[in-house]
């Protein structure tokens, strides 16, 4: 059962009064191995190098849209992968500057310890947007000091030299990717100028364009002819209408006659056409020229008897001209049709054309297509070329994005972690509560009764009266003795343990 709380830091104190020199052991074992721990303990020093990231140089605002500047995301975490790159750490493991000479020629054990060492070793921090800290921890303060100075330099190179081989190898994917498209280009051209070279029909809009002039000079045709068609039909009825010959006697009268006659067939053309009809006209004019000839008549005198004593007889004029018209007429209706017949052949010819296109349609725009595919992505990928030769410059040169130390490695004077003084200074408090913690914990496993509320709880019983601890004078003076003894031992040990911890802190020995 264990003991009450309330009697536990009195029984603590009687069990350490009782085994004086056991606890005055115990302290002892205690300080000492914690100031042994304090002797053995591995030190790590550590040492680290500022890398600052200078991504707002003068070259990147003038060179923008131009070229593209290698960019780092994830500062931290990148620097952390290229340090623990097996060519990085293989450099570091090998320097004499480092190990010593002969580091080159060690084995390939020692190397592979070393480089898991450095590994071990390595951590990066990122300090700020354009700041991180490359930081290495090692026993020895001048090697952890070296390697950390190490670490920055070959982190730049290996940074800058990565950039040249990313840019170059962004430039050569593009070179190589123009050159494919340009024999693309070639051989889409090619089958390009042997398809139309085997096609002469031309294409669909030259075609269409062909069909419908054609057709647009069919119709004009077509209306030609209706035109000349109800031509001819007036001219067949006017001439029907007229005599071929005429009797015309020496009197005035055979002039008005005729002025009647053409005046009636005016009469009948105006109700048909307008009077700038060709007939019309002409009719007019025959007209004006018999009255005319009329007036010229009565002006010379002659009698205006309605017969005379000698006629003869004429052709008339009316119906030659009106026969000559006609004829014109015929020959212009023959000539169109003759034009409206070759106009159907060709229509004809340029159909079969069409169609012929149209099963080469399907053809020609796959191979028009490709072409100015190709040619898109052709002239896109000599911009990104160009684009790219400039970055690849860029970074020869150590343009755009840079790394830069801005601060070196320092040499380190402290070790990291709890220092000397610490064990020393935890050894005696350690030693000290050592003996007190001991017995509060076998009291609490002890199976014995130590108070009366024990007793009571494990009885059911009340306890009516305690007998306390009487000493005799012999054991009090015992108790004196053993007391002063552990004291002068403690002061002893102690001035010991404080002598060692100045001495090595000190570094006497």
């Amino acid at each position: 059962m264990a003991l009450p709380l309330s009697h536990l830091p009195k029984e603590i104190a009687r069990e350490v009064r009782t085994r004086k020199w056991l606890a005055f052991l115990l302290f002892a074992v205690v300080s000492f191995a914690v100031l042994a721990a304090g002797f053995l303990w591995p030190y790590k020093y550590s040492s680290q190098v500022v890398i600052y990231v200078d991504d707002q140089n003068i070259i990147g605002t003038l060179m923008e849209g131009s070229a593209v500047t290698t960019k780092i995301d994830e500062r931290a975490s990148t620097a952390r992968e290229t340090l623990w790159g097996r060519s990085v750490l293989e450099q570091i493991a090998t320097d004499p500057d480092i190990y010593g000479e002969g580091a080159a020629s060690a084995e390939q054990a020692q190397i592979e310890g070393r480089v898991a060492s450095l590994r071990g070793g390595i951590s990066v921090e990122a300090r700020g947007d354009n700041y991180f800290n490359i930081i290495y921890s090692g026993s020895s303060p001048m090697q952890t000091f070296r390697i950390a100075q190490r670490l920055g330099q070959v982190f730049i190179e290996e940074t800058n030299r990565r950039k040249r081989v990313e840019s170059r190898g962004a430039y050569d994917f593009i070179d190589k990717q123009v050159k494919s498209y340009e024999e693309q280009l070639a051989a889409v051209e090619t089958r390009l100028q042997g398809f139309l070279s085997e096609n002469t029909e031309g294409t669909e809009a030259e075609a269409n364009s062909r069909m419908a002039n054609l057709r647009g000079q069919l119709e004009l045709a077509e209306l030609n002819k209706a035109e000349l068609t109800t031509r001819m039909n007036s001219l067949e009825n006017q001439i029907a209408g007229v005599d071929q010959t005429i009797r015309q006697g020496r009197t005035v009268d055979v002039y008005q006659e005729r002025i009647r006659a053409m005046e009636s067939q005016l009469d009948e053309l105006r109700l048909r056409y307008l009077d700038t009809y060709p007939d019309i006209v002409i009719l007019r004019e025959q007209i004006a020229e018999l009255r005319k000839q009329r007036d010229q008549a009565l002006a010379g005198g002659q009698p205006s008897q309605d017969t005379s004593l000698t006629s003869e007889s004429t052709i008339n004029p009316l119906y030659q001209e009106l026969g000559g018209v006609l004829s014109e007429t015929r020959a212009d209706m023959a000539s169109l049709e003759t034009r409206i017949r070759s106009l159907q052949q060709l229509i004809a010819q340029q159909e079969n054309r069409m169609e012929i296109i149209q099963a080469n349609k399907t053809e020609y725009s796959e191979l028009t297509r490709d072409m100015e595919v190709n040619k898109q992505i052709y002239d896109d990928l000599l911009k990104r070329r160009e684009k790219a030769r400039v970055s690849m410059h860029l970074d020869i040169e150590g343009q755009g994005l840079n790394y830069r130390i801005n601060e070196t490695a320092q040499y380190p004077l402290t070790p990291d972690g709890p220092k000397f003084f610490m064990f020393a200074i935890a050894g005696l408090f350690l030693g000290m509560a050592a003996p007190f913690g001991t017995a509060a914990g076998l009291l609490q496993v002890d199976p014995r009764v130590r108070a009366r509320e024990q007793m009571e709880e494990q009885t059911g019983f009340p306890v009516l009266m305690e007998i306390p601890n009487v000493r005799t004078p012999f054991e009090k003076r015992r108790d004196r003795r053993a007391k002063s003894g552990i004291i002068v031992c403690s002061l002893i040990v102690i001035v010991v343990y404080v002598a060692i911890a100045v001495t090595s802190e000190l570094g006497i020995f």
